[in-house]
């Protein structure tokens, strides 16, 4: 569409999901739960890892990373998914959602790419036992939790700097609760093949490279543990991995089904309701289920625990 002679937008209005307000409220107190319990968990895993000298281990520094990450990544778009759910009009101006849209998708790449590096280094660490000191050393783990930094705020780049030279002439309304992109594309008023073109490559690549290499990692280790002549090392590697397994099953599920797919099948509303569970489930799902799962993070949690009461009880005397 030519946007000549057409006034240009300055600020979106975010639709939310209904505009009934009984509705709006019962998913606020809804949302406004799991992301607080998401800041709490992930917070709480982060100081764990921070604390405990046991945890500080490869494995559990790229826990600690997707923790921190988690907090980001959730914070990015739920304070605008609850304004929208106390308020009838919440706005953001165009330079506003272009921000939001590069950090949403550069940390969900990173998580990607975290996810591929946590699959790897479970794999070195069941199928390479004996040289996995020597090949995930500290330094090579902090380079490798740097690189998944890195590469995920580099790859949404240059789609962000092409979206950011679209012209908006209205509407001006955004059927979801944050800037996502097929909705930022749906208004523009310049023609965006290019840019949907290359960030539906970007997006695909980054998720089904990260996916196919996590799933090769877990593959190789499935059949490592069948290999294994005792029923008790094969339950010890297993209950290692599949806390992770979980969550790369929740996250690259919903966001395959969301992301890689051609433009023109993208629905609104399918839309909204898919972004809930990669943008506020899952960075609560996390660290519930490396807690429940995981004996070392539960007892680390339990010491600290224990080191409290002794103060408390200590000052009481």
């Amino acid at each position: 569409m030519d946007g000549t002679n057409q006034t240009a937008v300055t600020e979106f209005i975010f639709l939310g999901f209904s505009s009934v307000l009984y509705l709006r409220l019962t998913l606020f107190v809804i949302f406004l739960t799991v992301y607080l319990l998401s800041l709490m968990g992930n917070t709480l895993i982060i100081f764990i890892v921070l604390t405990d000298v046991a945890l500080q281990t490869p494995m559990y520094i790229f826990l600690g990373n997707l923790s921190f990450l988690e907090i980001w990544y959730t914070t990015a778009t739920v304070p605008k998914l609850l304004a929208t759910c106390l308020a009838q009009v919440v706005t953001i101006s165009v330079f506003g959602c272009i921000t939001q849209y590069y950090f949403f998708f550069s940390m969900g790449a990173t998580e990607c790419i975290l996810l591929a590096v946590m699959a790897y280094d479970r794999y070195l660490a069941i199928c390479s036992p004996l040289r996995y000191s020597l090949l995930m050393s500290l330094r090579v783990c902090l380079q490798f939790s740097a690189g998944s930094w890195i590469g995920g705020f580099i790859a949404p780049l240059l789609p962000t700097i092409l979206i950011s030279h679209l012209n908006f002439c209205g509407p001006q309304k955004i059927n979801h609760f944050f800037c996502d992109s097929d909705p930022i594309f749906k208004l523009s008023c310049s023609d965006t093949f290019l840019v949907e073109a290359l960030g539906y490559t970007c997006t695909s690549v980054v998720i089904l490279s990260s996916f196919l290499l996590t799933m090769f990692s877990y593959g190789y280790i499935v059949v490592t543990i069948i290999k294994l002549s005792s029923q008790k090392a094969q339950r010890k590697a297993f209950s290692t991995c599949a806390s992770h397994l979980t969550v790369v099953t929740i996250y690259y599920g919903t966001i395959i089904f969301a992301y890689v797919r051609p433009p023109a099948k993208y629905n609104f509303t399918i839309g909204k309701v898919i972004s809930v569970f990669y943008c506020v489930v899952t960075p609560l799902v996390n660290p519930l289920i490396y807690t429940l799962r995981n004996k070392d993070v539960k007892k680390a949690f339990r010491k600290i625990l224990t080191r409290k009461r002794l103060l408390l009880t200590r000052k009481m005397q």
